[in-house]
């Protein structure tokens, strides 16, 4: 009697245990229906741990993963099916369309030839088929791009990149390679563009981090070259690259403090000598631009280049260095003016001639619109002060908050503007074309071409793009 008790007991707790991984399962498939992802995921959390030999809860486990965009975490589940399936070609299938995106393209092929082996549906037949032969011209373009990357042929490189990449969307080696195609080619936006999405598609990707600082740092943007080269230490305090180069930013921020205090102690120390003083003052107005924090170099270069000129109005680097000042402080007549008056003195000098011609392109510029002037930040006004100046402005100009059809009129003006704004400043290739008076949201003032934001049709075709979430443009709105 004992016994057979022990037996029901046991019988009970089996069917028990199976009839709850049921109701997970049911539960699991109601709440994805219904769109309630994660709580479906939980039901399938459960179904697994209930029974790891269930293939049908890590299948519906990876479906889940895939509507929520984890294909990382479906593709190991997927993997469990097929181990406790192999017959389910449904599965095969899905696991060979995400390896194709992962640019694993050998055990893509590899997947669907076993598809076409396995007497599968009309269906999966035609679409293993389909995939096979993408997968087949994708290895092809591979090799292509590799030959002319070789071959330093960097344009041809990145258009075979292009299109590897719309089908191996998360392949982080194509966009690497792609990113340092770009590097090449000057385009360092679209490098940036690239390289953050590889960071993010692989993991511990020091490269990519080291490799996003430098180019910031190049570009002049100290604040955003420390925090890529934080993010590269993070992963990894001993990686050379990065530790070398999170030094050499921090020697950069320290530079301009030690050595305005050298200059200024031969001041205090040689008061007699004027030679000295001046000397030391020239060195002081020349420093300020490669190591001054930039909202300090307009005010403080113009300050001191301007105690030098008094001496010595014909010094041609000095009349050189606060043309720049001025051109950073937007007083582009100012500019014009001083390097009119270094040419007299240096008439062959390239920097002169192309610092003059730049003046005469931002003073046009600025009669017509000017970016900084429209969220009111200065040239050098980091990405982070742009950002916040944006936001401010977005949600004060919104056309929502205006009921005035003349108010609401001259709001969606605005706000388009202000987007556009913020689109050119915080985008490092726009900025850097439109800091050399060329405007990249304006069609004619493009050279030769090339892709171009714009927004076209008004205020009725510019509402996709919606300040609280994504409309058709790449971008959105946060005010966060």
């Amino acid at each position: 009697m004992v016994a057979i008790i022990l037996i029901d007991l046991r019988c009970e707790g089996v069917n028990g245990k199976h009839g709850g991984v049921e109701n997970h399962l049911e539960m699991g498939k109601k709440l994805l229906a219904a769109g309630q992802l994660a709580n479906a995921l939980s039901n399938f959390h459960a179904a697994v741990d209930g029974d790891p030999k269930n293939y049908m809860a890590f299948y519906r486990r990876a479906t889940v993963y895939l509507a929520m965009g984890k294909s990382k975490s479906a593709l190991p589940d997927l993997s469990k099916v097929i181990e406790l399936k192999p017959d389910f070609t449904l599965a095969r299938l899905q696991r060979g369309n995400l390896l194709l995106k992962h640019g694993k393209l050998d055990e893509a092929e590899s997947d669907f030839k076993k598809v076409l082996k396995s007497n599968p549906s009309v269906r999966e037949e035609q679409e293993a088929q389909s995939q096979l032969k993408k997968s087949d011209e994708i290895q092809r373009l591979v090799a292509q791009a590799q030959s002319d990357f070789n071959r330093r042929d960097y344009g041809s490189a990145a258009s075979h990149l292009d299109i590897i990449i719309d089908t191996c969307v998360w392949d982080a080696d194509s966009r690497e390679m792609r990113a340092e195609c770009f590097i090449q080619l000057g385009e360092m936006g679209k490098a940036i563009s690239d390289l953050k999405a590889a960071s993010k598609l692989k993991s511990d990707n020091t490269q990519a981090f080291y490799k996003l600082s430098t180019i910031y740092y190049n570009l002049g943007d100290h604040e955003m070259s420390l925090n890529e080269v934080r993010e590269c230490l993070k992963l990894n305090p001993d990686h050379k690259q990065c530790f070398s180069h999170y030094k050499q930013e921090l020697i950069q921020q320290e530079k301009y403090s030690n050595a305005v205090s050298k200059y200024e102690s031969v001041i205090k120390t040689e008061p007699n000598v004027p030679q000295f003083i001046l000397n030391a003052k020239e060195h002081i107005c020349h420093e300020c631009f490669d190591l001054i924090p930039q909202d300090q170099q307009p005010a403080k270069a113009v300050s001191v280049c301007s105690e030098v000129l008094k001496a010595d109005p014909q010094n041609v680097n000095v009349l050189k260095d606060r043309a720049e000042a001025y051109l950073q402080d937007d007083q582009y007549e100012e500019a014009i003016k001083d390097f009119e008056s270094a040419k007299e003195h240096s008439e062959n000098d390239r920097q002169i001639k192309e610092g003059l011609e730049r003046a005469q392109r931002l003073i046009k510029q600025s009669q017509k619109r000017d970016y900084y002037k429209i969220l009111g930040v200065k040239r050098t006004t980091q990405k982070k002060e742009i950002l916040k100046a944006y936001r401010k402005l977005a949600q004060q100009w919104h056309p929502d908050n205006f009921q005035d059809a003349e108010e609401k009129k001259k709001a969606e003006k605005k706000f388009i503007d202000i987007a556009q704004s913020k689109e050119v400043l915080t985008n490092p290739e726009m900025r850097s074309k439109f800091d050399q008076g060329e405007d990249p949201m304006d069609p004619e003032s493009q050279q030769g071409g090339g892709h171009h934001h714009h927004f076209h049709g008004g205020w009725d075709n510019f509402q996709g793009f919606n300040s609280f979430g994504s409309g058709p443009f790449n971008f959105k709105f946060s005010f966060n």
